[in-house]
């Protein structure tokens, strides 16, 4: 045990991260959720590249195909997390801990999760033109192109009520993947504490709000036929 927190330490580790992270000035909490915003659509572009750039695979094994794609994406993830940044999703969590315990007020906890939705959203909207478009790494008729105009048009399809219940268990496995880093004390604990969580609601086909903001709107950029209004309600 000894290179793990006790959970009752993780809980009192998330507190004081999250009384800390409510205290931040709002410019330099926008920055840190932009970067963080960044991060996330970073590991989807690796993961639609890695996974759209293998079609065999894709179809002759799907259930592996999945598994590559998830395999890859908590790269962003584990970037948040080691380095410090901020993503809406694990706020969820973390800044309930303090709110639980009476330490903060709703006020403080709904400024982080708007400043830090708004932020993710701009990194990743960045992201999605700044380095999926303007790069150029996807190419017209590109089996990653096409993976990827595939995976945004399967999410917009989906009714409210399924892409709300997917939304439900990818938060659950983020929330497990940020308690299970938390937990350890070394830096390969921490990404393996992270990798498997965020690999399997991704492998699964869940929805992950953050992510969801660079895929769309890179497949939007790269001719998805697909306008605002279909995008803002997934």
């Amino acid at each position: 045990m000894n290179g793990m927190l006790a959970p009752s330490a993780i809980v009192d580790y998330v507190e004081h991260s999250a009384l800390e992270k409510s205290a931040l000035p709002c410019s330099r909490l926008a920055v840190m959720a932009i970067i963080g915003g960044m991060f996330i659509s970073l590991g989807g572009l690796l993961a639609v590249c890695v996974a759209g750039g293998s079609p065999e695979l894709m179809q002759s094994n799907p259930g592996l195909g999945k598994l590559l794609f998830g395999a890859v994406f908590p790269l962003g993830f584990i970037a948040v997390v080691l380095t410090g940044v901020d993503l809406f999703t694990s706020n969820c969590a973390t800044q309930m801990v303090p709110l639980q315990r009476n330490l903060l007020a709703k006020r403080d906890v709904a400024k982080v999760w708007g400043l830090s939705y708004l932020g993710n959203f701009i990194g990743a909207l960045f992201t999605a033109w700044a380095f999926a478009y303007m790069t150029g790494i996807f190419k017209p008729d590109d089996s990653a192109t096409l993976f990827l105009l595939s995976v945004a048009h399967h999410k917009l399809e989906n009714p409210f009520v399924v892409t709300f219940f997917k939304g439900i268990l990818a938060n659950i496995l983020v929330c497990v993947a940020a308690w299970q880093g938390y937990s350890a004390k070394d830096t390969l604990g921490r990404m393996m504490g992270i990798w498997l969580p965020v690999m399997a609601f991704v492998a699964l086909g869940m929805e992950h709000s953050i992510a969801n903001m660079f895929f769309i709107p890179a497949a939007m950029l790269l001719g998805l036929d697909a306008s605002w209004s279909d995008f803002f309600p997934a």
